[in-house]
């Protein structure tokens, strides 16, 4: 889970290693659709991606 840590008005995301793999793992599952950078690139910039928050 991942968790916010708040730092001299800075808000700083700690991840875990499983929070990094699921992120990799739907950028490989998406990215393969594509025949180029470009497209993929478009698609992933309209993507919203949530990583749950350690409370």
């Amino acid at each position: 889970m991942a968790r916010i840590i708040e730092s001299g008005g800075r808000r700083i995301i700690k991840m875990s290693v499983d929070d990094i793999l699921s992120i990799v793992q739907d950028y490989q599952r998406i990215v393969p659709r594509f025949s180029n950078t470009e497209d993929a690139r478009t698609y992933l910039s309209d993507t919203v991606i949530f990583i749950p928050e350690d409370v």
